[in-house]
């Protein structure tokens, strides 16, 4: 039985999940105009910036400095990936409102991601969630590649289920499942969901979906039919993972909109306005990016004689 969700709350992702893998590494200001528009389009949750080594994620070096330069809007959170107790200091230090960890749901995915297994990353977001809970900061956890491992391929649901009780312990105020390589299938998507539900009773569920073999968009609608209310996307479906092989293209903020629109689904956020901010943004970064909806044009389009016509 649908237990769809008649409001779905967007977690834009361009600015950290998109950026850090696009080639280009775009100025502080582009990047705080870039979130000052997603929040002018009604956007209120954000993902930032990460706080990892510049080194290894030289897109995101200037994590402090986009933050200080950041609208102070009433009713908005940012966000900022922490992976390490030291990248939660950094983050502490700006005055984020809220970070999120990643644990990945295999060995070698973590490794090579946050260069330790996945049981001392699980001991590392408990650690932080504890000292986020003191400081009066919110803390969520995603489990990333829970559908899938680009080194160790399938996934088991009890391996999921089984990190699932051990991030538990940290307290989420969310719960991410998190497709990263854009693998997954409605029907898996559906299966996972609802047996994290039955583990995890009450807390709430986010989803993020890329769209790299072009399942995400129905992905997307398969964890909104199964009660999902929250889901990352990407202004113009920019971004990947820079330690994951072809895992191009998350799900595309514009596209989303507009699904989820046509479907009766409230956002909050302006279709049109986030249409703006891809042209705007693929003018900053010199080509064009994978969302449709800037290259389709918005449907319907009502002309006046047609709304005249109507209500004749």
């Amino acid at each position: 039985m649908s237990q769809q969700a008649q409001h779905v709350s967007i977690i834009e992702v361009g600015p950290r999940d998109g950026l850090q893998s696009e080639p280009e590494v775009l100025p502080t200001a582009v990047k705080i105009e870039f979130i000052t528009r997603a929040l002018d389009a009604g956007i209120r949750r954000l993902e930032v910036s990460s706080f990892v080594h510049p080194k290894r994620v030289p897109q995101m070096a200037d994590a402090e400095d986009v933050i200080r330069g950041l609208p102070a809007r009433e009713g908005v959170t940012y966000i900022g990936l922490v992976l390490n107790r030291k990248g939660f200091e950094r983050a502490q230090a700006t005055g984020i409102h809220e970070i999120g960890m990643a644990v990945v749901a295999s060995d070698t995915y973590n490794q090579r991601n946050q260069g330790v297994p996945t049981s001392e990353s699980v001991k590392a977001w408990i650690d932080i969630a504890r000292a986020a809970r003191a400081a009066g900061i919110r803390a969520n956890v995603m489990i990333s590649s829970a559908f899938g491992c680009p080194y160790e391929g399938e996934v088991p649901v009890a391996r999921v289920l089984e990190l699932v009780d051990q991030v538990m312990e940290g307290e989420p105020v969310e719960l991410g499942l998190a497709d990263s390589i854009g693998v997954a299938v409605p029907r898996q998507v559906t299966e996972l969901l609802a047996a994290v539900k039955a583990r995890a009773p009450g807390v709430p569920i986010r989803c993020h979906f890329h769209n790299t073999r072009n399942t995400g968009m129905a992905n997307a609608q398969a964890a909104v039919t199964a009660g999902v209310a929250s889901l990352d996307a990407s202004i113009g479906g920019i971004g990947g993972c820079p330690f994951a092989p072809a895992a191009t293209g998350n799900i595309p903020t514009d596209d989303l909109l507009y699904m989820l629109h046509r479907s009766g689904i409230q956002t909050g956020v302006s279709l049109e306005k986030i249409i703006a901010t891809s042209q705007w943004l693929q003018e900053q970064l010199g080509r064009s990016t994978p969302a449709m909806l800037p290259k389709a044009g918005m449907f319907p389009q009502i002309t006046e004689k047609y709304r005249v016509a109507g209500t004749a």
